[in-house]
């Protein structure tokens, strides 16, 4: 059975998310959606649905994001099968819309390394459980969700409250990215250079801020692999 991949655009890749599925010998299946490949309408032979981000939004004109629709009715149909999910920016948007939530623009970007705060629900969390109070994390995004009531909301900022949330007991949303490595960020900053130039300390604080995330993201990615292993 494979995990199933929803990549949007060219560089913005699994990271340290594949690697972790990879480490417990589970294969990934990646639908490239700017290369036209097909999204399935289903769910079978799929262990875990991952949707990663990019430059789309969760709500709008459709025609400007064709496949929004069927990946929201994909994100809704392992929700109800209890496929673990794990979204990450754009996919964590999604996530939150297809259960029962709202994407809306946010107040402006928010590019860079910042902390968010865990919550103290999080101590219970399969996969948030024992991460320190502030972690340093990378941001990159304008959009924001409101998201739906029985949501548990993980860890949030002072600008942008849904940062990382569960739905149910096995799918997560993560506004912000922990799967990136130093060519990852790169690869950001070259692709979006006016969203970099926000934040003109990001390519000097990378080196500090990937080791200090390192072990948490390590343990968070590894829980989640573990999670989809085990099914």
């Amino acid at each position: 059975m494979d995990v199933l991949v929803v990549q949007h655009v060219p560089g913005e890749e699994t990271y340290a998310i594949g690697e972790a599925l990879r480490a417990r010998g589970l294969r990934l299946r990646v639908c490239r959606m700017w290369e036209g490949d097909p999204l399935p309408s289903g769910l079978a032979g799929v262990r875990a649905l991952v949707v990663m981000g990019g430059p789309a939004s969760a709500y709008g004109d459709d025609s400007a994001f064709p496949s929004r629709a069927a990946e929201i009715a994909l994100l809704r149909t392992a929700l109800a099968r209890r496929v673990p999910v794990l979204g990450v920016c754009l996919g964590a948007q999604l996530l939150a819309v297809a259960a029962g939530g709202r994407g809306r623009p946010g107040d402006g970007l928010q590019v860079g390394w910042g902390p968010v705060r865990v919550r103290a629900r999080a101590a219970q969390d399969p996969l948030f459980a024992d991460a320190p109070a502030r972690l340093g994390v990378l941001h990159w995004h304008g959009d924001t969700v409101d998201l739906p009531s029985d949501a548990v909301l993980l860890a949030s900022c002072d600008r942008y409250a849904a940062q990382a949330f569960r739905i149910g007991g096995a799918a997560w949303g993560l506004q912000f990215h922990v799967e990136v490595d130093a060519a990852a960020v790169e690869m950001f900053a070259a692709a979006f250079p006016e969203d970099a130039a926000t934040a003109p300390g990001l390519r000097a604080e990378t080196p500090g801020a990937l080791a200090a995330l390192a072990p948490h993201r390590d343990v968070l990615l590894g829980r989640f692999a573990d999670l989809v292993a085990a099914r």
